[in-house]
């Protein structure tokens, strides 16, 4: 069986050329090039394809994505009813998002993000112990990521609730579900972490009408898709200090220009997109598990819910 593997960078995709044709021998493995003649691939393995990936070839059968976010296969074209689209539920990635959650909470609720400046002028100024309980979380999308996230910061004695779709329970989190519970899980959240998937239901979720329901001096930490995130709303939410800062790892132009006034903005704090990134072993072997129960005939765990869009 023939294979295409097409990832968005160039310079580090032959590093994965290797470890996936020793996890699975039984495949022929052929490198995406977009000059090059179709190769009759009856599998895809990607990240972040080319669009014409499936016009190409379009022998493919199943597409393995070496991530969580599937919102770049749903755009492919050619893009058939019977493709089954198969997303990575974790390797690696649920951890360091909970640890790139704690982070930023943990530099606003300790004030972190006070002594950074405090030390640039050379003042001792101790400030007010940390009030735990005045820390409410919120994590929007309960899924893998969400859950390890949401677990992650209750361990740490923060109030955390979560939101979903379907409003799914974890011990020790606040349930909240639906849109109509929407509100609730807004007001009672001083720190929103966004984890959720990015369909035509959530994009543009942050926004004005939603981030405003939050609590007076809120923190925003977006670590979901950029295009959840109405950029104009955050900055005049944080102008009139109802927001009173953001942590963003994902942008809707990415990398972000650099004329974006994210950069200089004294409230908001920035990472290029590393908040969770597929760690090259798990992911091969996580891969290689689903392409053989895909060969058998059976059903991968990972197989993704078009209608619902993850």
């Amino acid at each position: 069986m023939k294979a295409i593997f097409a990832y968005a960078d160039r310079i580090e995709s032959p590093t994965w050329i290797a470890p996936l044709q020793a996890a699975l021998p039984e495949v022929e493995f052929h490198h995406w090039r977009p000059d090059g003649p179709p190769v009759g691939a009856e599998l895809a393995i990607v990240w972040n394809p080319p669009r014409d990936l499936l016009r190409r070839e379009p022998g493919v059968r199943a597409v393995f994505n070496l991530g969580a976010g599937v919102d770049a296969l749903l755009g492919l074209d050619g893009l058939r009813d019977d493709i089954q689209l198969v997303r990575l539920e974790d390797a690696g990635m649920a951890v360091q998002m909970a640890e790139y959650a704690a982070y930023a909470l943990i530099r606003a609720s300790r004030q972190f993000d006070v002594y950074e400046g405090v030390q640039a002028s050379g003042t001792w100024a101790p400030q007010p112990a940390i009030r735990r309980k005045e820390w409410t979380v919120g994590v929007l999308g309960m899924g893998v990521m969400g859950a390890r996230v949401a677990q992650t910061l209750a361990a740490m004695d923060y109030p955390v609730a979560g939101w979903s779709r379907s409003g799914k329970a974890l011990p020790g989190i606040e349930s909240f579900g639906g849109r109509e519970q929407l509100p609730a899980f807004l007001a009672r959240t001083r720190v929103l972490v966004n984890t959720l998937p990015l369909t035509d239901d959530t994009r543009n979720f942050l926004c004005r009408e939603t981030l405003s329901q939050l609590m007076q001096g809120s923190y925003l930490v977006n670590i979901g898709r950029g295009d959840h995130l109405v950029e104009e709303d955050l900055l005049a939410l944080l102008e009139t200090g109802h927001l009173k800062g953001a942590t963003l790892d994902v942008f809707r132009t990415e990398p972000l220009p650099s004329d974006h006034p994210f950069w200089t903005h004294p409230a908001i704090t920035i990472t290029p997109h590393v908040a969770a990134a597929s760690l090259k072993e798990e992911s091969v072997t996580q891969i290689a598990d689903k392409v053989r129960v895909f060969m058998r005939g059976e059903r991968p765990t990972g197989l993704v819910a078009r209608s619902k869009g993850y």
